[in-house]
């Protein structure tokens, strides 16, 4: 979706996403480049940037293929003299790390901006890593916003630490300031640089990291790292307010938490808002612990900051006691939340919370598990997979991947037996054809994953001949995070024409034999592919690629009202329908409910016309109420963003 107030007028106060917020600061501060890969909490930035670039001609965006390509790019532009920025979520800085490390040896001769959105709480994701130890680990110092209203300034101040010394800065903000909004007092936009292109200056010695080179750079990395803890201790990011001999530091967002539970306490205490945890400002904190004999330290995620602050203590010969998550005032997985910090500073202070309690509901609604949307393309492939399993009498495991055919692990398709990360289907999938005795290993993958980290695993399977069916599930898109374009489309990120990889090309070309395309909204044109795909898999002993296409319904419902297209709702024909239970079982659509007698009616408000009822009915009872048109099924399986 657009965000257009990220080009509000100078000087106004204008409600933001904290993403774009984000997205705001670099603009004033001049980024020309950005790049990154779609996942939330972190996407909303460069769709911000790219809904600013078409207006104002700068800066590049790109969607790239993964996070790695994404960072690369980020550093081949600042390499050229322009600010950059590289945005991902924090799963992802782990398909980054390896340039991550390397260019806080050689440096950077501009800006340049890395952004790990983390996830705590694991709303989106499969893990709560935090990713400061990033920051600890390669030497780049992380700043942290404390809110919606500071992730502008953040960015801002965040580019020019990084100008000034020429070294990477990551921005760590979490699912509460990437996904809030507030009010945000917006600056210049520096339009000169956005614009701006730059030039690649030779350095061998420099960005050539062989190992006499690197050794150097080591010192030199450690040096720099001195002088930028100096400076943060200087930074007006960083602040203390109110006195007391309780100091709460409170580590980005930790400072809002920090604040209102002192308020509703009515808690004497000396507050202090960290937004530069990595490298810890030592001088900062030493100040703020003038007089201080208890510490609470408010951070979301890991214990980096409380480790840190009880090294700093220990070598500096002070006694002050620090609480938090280490020793269970604050509970070590999850979010912070201003309950549990009332709690662990009340336990603190043996202040009681006497905060009113919430009413107490009887009611118990009911559980309401996520599901498919109506339509899916994924609906009709997993029924025909089924269906193809039970007839080839073959064990198989299912080995699944992230996107929205995750939820194919929910009953009643049952189709997900491993997720693990991006691309770990096909790669899992190797490791079981070889070993798992009597089981045909069955990766499922989506369009944009299987850019991201699915060809590498397929190229391993072909070379070493490892015995799988790999199924792409093609809808045009990547959808899970909000439909942005991929390679396998015909759009890039700003919405422009692109050129359109071929999938089915591509699967040849690495030497897969055999490779078929089916119809997704085509139940048993899949059961049908499956077989012959299962049949060739245990007769040759070979990988085979199947690629179900079909694209994502809300995708095809947008471009249908754009373009003035109709699409038809179906309705159950009483009369045929026998409350066998298929529909709103075994097929599960969330647009088909049960009456009290056990047939089956569809909800029209719901009932996004995919027709695939109609074939899973084995009554024919499903039919539309006016024929679907040829546009809207030629819609249903070309549409793509854009």
């Amino acid at each position: 979706m657009p965000h257009r107030e990220v080009l509000a007028e100078p000087g106004t106060r204008v409600v933001m996403l904290g993403n774009v917020a984000i997205a705001r600061g670099a603009l004033e501060a001049g980024v020309a480049y950005a790049s990154g890969y779609p996942g939330t909490p972190s996407s909303e930035i460069l769709e911000a940037l790219s809904e600013a670039s078409k207006k104002l001609g700068g800066p590049h965006v790109e969607w790239s293929i993964n996070e790695k390509v994404a960072l690369e790019s980020a550093y081949g532009a600042s390499l050229s003299g322009v600010p950059a920025m590289a945005t991902m979520k924090h799963v992802g800085v782990n398909v980054a790390a390896d340039p991550l490390f390397s260019l806080a040896y050689t440096g950077t001769p501009s800006a340049m901006v890395v952004v790990s959105a983390d996830d705590p709480g694991m709303w989106s994701s499969q893990n709560e890593q935090d990713n400061r130890w990033y920051g600890v680990h390669a030497y780049i110092p992380v700043v942290e916003p404390s809110g919606v209203q500071s992730a502008r300034e953040a960015v801002i101040e965040a580019f020019n630490i990084s100008r000034r010394h020429g070294h990477p800065i990551i921005l760590r903000t979490t699912t509460r300031t990437s996904h809030t909004r507030g009010i945000v007092e917006v600056g210049q936009i520096n339009v000169e640089a956005v614009r701006g292109k730059g030039k690649f200056r030779r350095n061998i010695e420099r960005y050539t990291l062989v190992p006499s080179h690197a050794r150097r750079l080591r010192i030199e990395l450690l040096d720099r790292w001195e002088r930028i803890e100096e400076e943060l201790s200087r930074s007006s990011l960083n602040s203390v307010e109110g006195d007391g001999e309780l100091l709460i530091l409170g580590v980005g967002l930790g400072y809002r938490y920090a604040r209102e539970a002192a308020r509703l306490l009515g808690v004497e205490a000396r507050i202090a808002k960290l937004q530069t945890p990595v490298p810890l400002p030592r001088t900062f904190i030493h100040k703020a612990l003038e007089g201080i004999d208890r510490v609470l330290v408010l951070e979301e995620g890991d214990p980096v900051v409380e480790q840190m602050l009880k090294a700093f203590l220990h070598d500096e010969g002070v006694r002050v006691e620090v609480h938090g998550r280490e020793d269970g005032y604050i509970q070590r997985w999850g979010e912070l939340g201003l309950d549990n910090v009332v709690e662990a500073l009340s336990k603190l202070t043996g202040v009681e919370a006497g905060l009113p309690k919430p009413p107490r509901v009887e009611a118990s609604l009911p559980p309401r598990p996520p599901a498919l949307c109506p339509g899916c393309p994924y609906r009709g492939v997993y029924p025909g997979l089924r269906r193809a399993v039970r007839s080839s009498r073959v064990e198989v495991v299912y080995s699944g991947d992230i996107g929205c055919y995750s939820l194919g692990v929910l009953p009643p398709f049952r189709v997900q037996d491993t997720i693990v990360e991006m691309g770990g289907s096909i790669g899992l999938a190797n490791g079981m054809a070889r070993v798992a005795e009597g089981q045909v290993p069955i990766a499922v993958i989506g369009d944009s994953t299987f850019f991201h980290s699915g060809i590498t695993g397929l190229i391993n399977a072909v070379h070493n001949r490892n015995p799988m069916l790999v199924i792409i599930l093609d809808n045009r898109t990547t959808a899970m995070t909000g439909h942005q374009p991929h390679p396998g489309v015909p759009v890039d990120a700003r919405g422009g024409e692109a050129p359109q990889v071929d999938i089915e090309a591509l699967v040849r070309a690495i030497g897969v034999e055999h490779v078929e395309t089916v119809d997704a909204f085509t139940i048993r044109g899949v059961e049908r592919a499956v077989r012959r795909a299962m049949d060739y898999v245990r007769r040759e002993g070979k990988p085979a690629v199947l690629i179900a296409r079909g694209s994502c319904i809300l995708v095809a419902l947008s471009q249908a009202r754009r373009l003035g297209v109709g699409y038809p709702v179906y309705r159950v024909n009483p009369d045929k329908c026998m409350a066998c239970t298929v529909c709103y079982t075994a097929f599960n659509c969330p647009a088909i409910f049960s009456l009290e007698d056990g047939k089956a009616k569809i909800n029209p408000v719901l009932c996004t016309g995919c027709g695939v009822c109609v074939e899973v009915c084995p009554f024919n009872a499903f039919e539309p109420v006016e024929e679907p048109s040829e546009e809207w099924i030629l819609l249903m399986r070309t549409a793509t963003p854009g």
